[in-house]
């Protein structure tokens, strides 16, 4: 079973061999998975010490995140642009499915994590993903906002707003291709004219810089509260470079890890208790009593 997942390489060269020698440049290089059929939908336990470490960067500076309930939470700024940085550290290659707001950030769909395409991650590397992959040459960048003004209330995915989630697999073996047209391959031809009927690429009313072939646009449940203008989301921003290039892997069945992060704003994670309620400093009465004087040298005043 085919499935798509992909690598970021930024300015460094891939040597790989093929029979012979390829070299690949600055494009990223997007990748294809292949599992069996039979491995999926297994139960799975990820590892305590996680395979994977994702930081959410605001002026390059990583946001503190709070561990509280059981979860992660971080304090989402208001209309601040922001990364992801994720960061391997295996000494195997490892491909992330990444979803922000519960969209996978290359195609935008509501999948499982063993289904949606992936970021791959050399051993011990870092990627920093910008924002949501809108073509094999530009990303539009991810920054806080609204419920209201979301990417995903856009594209009407509104279920899942306010968390960012990476799921990691390990590499059973490589299999190096040359690239590859996703959707594209034995019965890729059905499965492109099956989808084409039920999606589409963003459009222009959208504010798309391009198309990566496979967002969807068919809508999630109806959210109840529905969105609103307080609570944080991601809203898709401005247009970024970011080239990517597919290529072929062959992925352990089950997670090796996974990290969730809830992100607020500051007035919500007070709610919540993630932080403590700010109080207005408190006088010293003593010093007060102190300064008192019986009179003061002035007549009475007007009422």
């Amino acid at each position: 079973m085919q499935k798509k997942t992909l690598l970021v390489l930024g300015a460094i060269s891939l040597l790989i061999l093929i029979g012979l020698t390829v070299k690949y440049g600055a494009p990223d290089a997007l990748a294809e998975d292949s599992r069996e059929p039979e491995s999926l939908g297994q139960k799975w336990y990820p590892e305590p010490s996680s395979a994977v470490s994702v930081d959410v960067i605001v002026n390059g500076r990583s946001l503190p995140q709070y561990d509280a309930k059981g979860r992660r939470y971080i304090e989402a700024l208001e209309n601040a642009e922001y990364e992801l940085r994720v960061h391997n550290p295996l000494g195997v290659r490892v491909a992330v499915a990444l979803s922000v707001d519960g969209m996978n950030t290359i195609d935008a769909r509501h999948t499982s994590a063993q289904d949606a395409h992936k970021w791959v991650i050399q051993p011990y590397g870092t990627i920093t993903v910008q924002g949501w992959q809108m073509s094999s040459e530009n990303a539009r960048h991810f920054y806080f906002t609204t419920e209201r003004e979301s990417y995903g209330a856009k594209i009407g995915q509104t279920a899942n707003l306010g968390v960012i989630s990476a799921v990691v697999f390990r590499e059973r073996k490589t299999i190096w291709t040359t690239p590859v047209v996703p959707g594209r391959g034995e019965d890729g031809q059905r499965k492109e004219q099956s989808r084409s009927r039920d999606e589409r690429a963003p459009t222009e009313s959208s504010k798309s810089a391009g198309t990566s072939g496979y967002p969807s646009t068919a809508k999630s449940p109806p959210s109840y509260p529905p969105p609103d203008n307080e609570s944080a989301a991601t809203g898709i921003g401005r247009t970024v470079g970011n080239s990517v290039q597919w290529i072929k892997m062959d992925l352990e069945p089950r997670p090796a890890g996974e990290v969730t992060i809830r992100y607020e704003y500051r007035a919500a994670l007070v709610r919540l208790g993630i932080l403590p309620r700010e109080y207005p400093p408190r006088r010293d009465v003593l010093t007060r009593r102190e300064r008192a004087e019986g009179f003061e040298p002035r007549y009475c005043p007007q009422p």
